[in-house]
């Protein structure tokens, strides 16, 4: 039994340091209510690039924050991340936040879900596999060998990004992994058709979700960037839409839409285990005999075995880079 919150904070927009020091924030506030996980929106720091559904791209509005959006990501470690892994340590929280990543030496920007420990140390990083619509012209393609869980005291912790959840196989590597709480964050204001989805992960997995929406108000917008007319003013940008939902494909909190807040559950790990007794879509429903899944050529089993989950994936696949897992104090400058 443990607390987790979504946060629903907007961004300070195109501010990637000052994203980082409201991370911090809020952290430090879930922390007084006792949660052990905090979860941010996709792509908190530095927000948004939602500019791409307002401004032609060859016009100046849209060449001017396309640069400002670039310079504002982020490298892996760095300050940004050193200011969260000090908030995690400060606080004993784990964290799960959305980044635009910029590698140090590279020009492709990804759309990257970081997990922290609370001991500060970066315990993972995923990039989005599949940027949707005119996303592809702000970020790459991941590869793969970020689907992966993080292990804590409390729970298996997985996370798949925004439209990356209607992918089957891509959650089915997550479940093989043992995941207990799915997390999504995403730029979906949280539509019917996205909170139908987050209630059909959380019962083919058997698992809490929690799905936590950027909300951006005209309001939260830097007064340059309102200043470009690009913007109706007062405008909900992004409701956010932000839910909990149980291992029973209940919402049992939120959804939360065009306010900021935050939410909290209590997630009793217990009932993901009494939900698969029922159905477990990589034990007794697993069917092994019949189908096959493979991620870059390695078979993953669909039916989890005695020993640790993660024991039984090749390192090939799923071992993180220690310029990555290493605590971002004592690095400086690496690429992600």
């Amino acid at each position: 039994m443990g607390i987790v919150a979504a946060i629903q904070t907007p961004s300070v927009y195109l501010d990637s340091m000052a994203c980082a020091q409201r991370a911090a924030e809020r952290i430090a506030e879930v922390a007084e209510h006792g949660a052990w996980l905090a979860v941010f929106p996709e792509t908190f720091i530095p927000g948004d690039p939602l500019y791409h559904d307002y401004a032609a791209p060859d016009s100046e509005p849209f060449r001017a924050l396309e640069r400002q959006f670039a310079e504002q990501a982020i490298t892996i470690p760095g300050p940004e991340t050193e200011c969260i892994a000090a908030a995690c340590r400060a606080h004993n929280m784990t964290v799960a936040i959305g980044v635009t990543e910029r590698p140090a030496r590279a020009g492709t920007l990804y759309n990257t879900l970081l997990y922290f420990g609370p001991d500060g140390m970066i315990l993972g990083r995923h990039r989005k596999l599949m940027p949707t619509f005119n996303e592809r012209m702000v970020w790459g393609m991941g590869d793969g060998t970020t689907l992966r869980t993080i292990e804590t005291p409390q729970a298996v912790v997985g996370g798949l990004i925004c439209w990356e959840n209607f992918m089957p196989l891509a959650r089915t590597v997550l479940y093989t992994q043992g995941e207990q709480i799915h997390v999504a964050p995403t730029l979906n204001p949280g539509s019917e058709r996205w909170l139908s989805a987050m209630r059909q992960i959380a019962n083919e997995g058997r698992m809490w979700v929690i799905s936590v929406g950027c909300l951006l108000r005209e309001s939260d917008l830097p007064p340059e960037v309102a200043a470009l007319g690009l913007f109706e003013k007062g405008a909900v940008l992004n409701a956010g839409g932000s839910a909990i939902v149980n291992p029973n494909s209940e919402i049992v909190a939120g959804p939360a839409h065009g306010v900021e807040t935050i939410l909290y559950a209590e997630a009793d790990m217990a009932e993901t285990l009494y939900a698969k007794r029922t159905f477990d879509a990589v034990g007794h429903y697993g069917r092994s005999d019949l189908f096959g899944l493979t991620l870059r050529g390695i078979e993953i089993p669909l039916q989890i075995g005695d020993s640790s989950p993660m024991a039984q994936m090749s390192d090939h696949v799923w071992r993180v880079p220690q310029s990555v897992v290493a605590p971002a104090a004592t690095h400086t400058g690496a690429e992600g």
